[in-house]
């Protein structure tokens, strides 16, 4: 925990109340369906928490904004950011449904009003979002299709609506065919060792009705 106010020292007591209960709920629910390895566990506030608020070092979500998370997983990055801003709503999707139960009892247990779930595979949402947010599911040209059509037009950042993904190791083949994409390196805001090859990618995505 001292290591989220280490990076984050202005968090209301509420916000600090619930990044600390997240260890117990996760190590709690863990013991009943395997969301994060036992090592992981030991380190979810470096590995899981303070990684998924990496995003949070490149943007910041202004009220309202609405933020898809595809493959949460566990709830990552959706979870740590929700707490982060409480005024932004979230959607979180996955397509194994027992993930989603962690998700949906760590969510209820914190009283995150602003978490919704859907266990679907994402091509399937058709609703649209200012941003998308993911854990490295898969290779770029692949979520950039699977998330066609769902970016907002309307533009309320500094960043242009679109995809904003969690990397780590060499993107350069990844991404070549991205003119727009702009690359934030994670060890230019925390300095743990973890963070050296990690990386927040940011894809601007046009609306395309």
């Amino acid at each position: 925990m001292e290591l989220i106010l280490k990076y984050f020292p202005n968090l209301t007591d509420d916000q600090i109340d619930k990044f600390e209960k997240l260890k117990a709920l996760y190590q709690d629910w863990n013991l009943k369906i395997n969301v994060v390895s036992r090592k992981d566990i030991d380190e979810l506030y470096l590995r899981h928490v303070l990684h998924s608020l990496g995003i949070a070092k490149v943007i910041e979500f202004k009220d309202g904004t609405k933020i898809l998370d595809v493959g949460t997983g566990g709830g990552f990055p959706g979870i740590p950011l929700a707490i982060l801003f409480p005024d932004c709503n979230f959607h979180l999707v996955d397509s194994i449904n027992k993930k989603l139960k962690v998700v949906n009892g760590v969510a209820s247990d914190l009283g995150l009003n602003n978490i919704k779930t859907t266990h679907t595979r994402v091509e399937a949402i058709n609703d649209t979002y200012d941003f998308i947010i993911s854990r490295a599911v898969t290779a770029m040209p692949t979520f950039v299709s699977w998330v066609k059509g769902k970016v907002a037009k309307t533009q309320n950042h500094e960043i242009k609506n679109g995809i904003l993904y969690l990397k780590g190791g060499d993107l350069t083949e990844e991404l070549q065919n991205y003119k727009s994409v702009s690359i934030y390196n994670l060890s230019d805001y925390f300095t743990e060792a973890f963070f050296e090859t990690k990386k927040v990618v940011h894809l601007p995505v046009k609306f395309k009705p």
